[in-house]
């Protein structure tokens, strides 16, 4: 077992923040993420003898995404989550930049506007567009990861895309009025 832990450990761990990351935007909870991660975590582990070495970073997020789809499933009734935290899952803090409060206030506020926008997407296409978009999958890739034909992948990720772009719209809109 020690190869079999060594393994792992060389060739999924460092995809943890990817898993992590969609169980975030499919659950938008921060606690559910963290325990469907780990029921992920451990599913992955013990099926980890069937996994075929070509590409660990979309069969971990395979595993993710059905592990969050189950949790889904089992409490559909806690589908709305906490709001997200951009402070929470900023990445390592940016050097000082010589922009003003001002231009950092609303790019904040921009950035909140479109996380909610995300997770206000149907589930299906909340996940095609973090798969492709946060995560940087091909559509073959997210294909494969979803068990969906690449037009469905397409479509879904179009329709994310045009919803996205009608709620940004529609807060410009309402942000030039006021």
């Amino acid at each position: 077992m020690p190869d079999h832990a060594a393994s792992f450990e060389q060739l999924v761990l460092p995809h943890l923040q990817a898993g992590y990351n969609l169980a975030r935007w499919l659950l938008r909870n921060d606690a559910d993420a963290e325990d469907v991660m780990q029921e992920a975590m451990v599913r992955a582990f013990r099926y980890f003898g069937s996994f075929s070495g070509l590409n660990p970073r979309a069969w971990l997020l395979a595993v993710v995404r059905n592990s969050a789809y189950t949790f889904l499933r089992q409490n559909r009734a806690r589908e709305l989550g906490t709001e997200f935290d951009e402070t929470q899952h900023a990445g390592p803090a940016e050097e000082q930049t010589s922009e003003t409060p001002e231009v950092l206030l609303l790019r904040s506020a921009q950035q909140r506007f479109l996380n909610r926008a995300v997770e206000g997407l149907p589930v299906e296409f909340r996940e095609v567009f973090v798969l492709r978009e946060m995560e940087g999958l091909s559509y073959k890739e997210i294909a494969d990861l979803a068990n969906v034909p690449i037009g469905t992948v397409m479509s879904r990720l179009s329709r994310a895309r045009r919803r996205l772009q009608t709620e940004l719209g529609r807060s410009e809109r309402a942000g030039s009025t006021s």
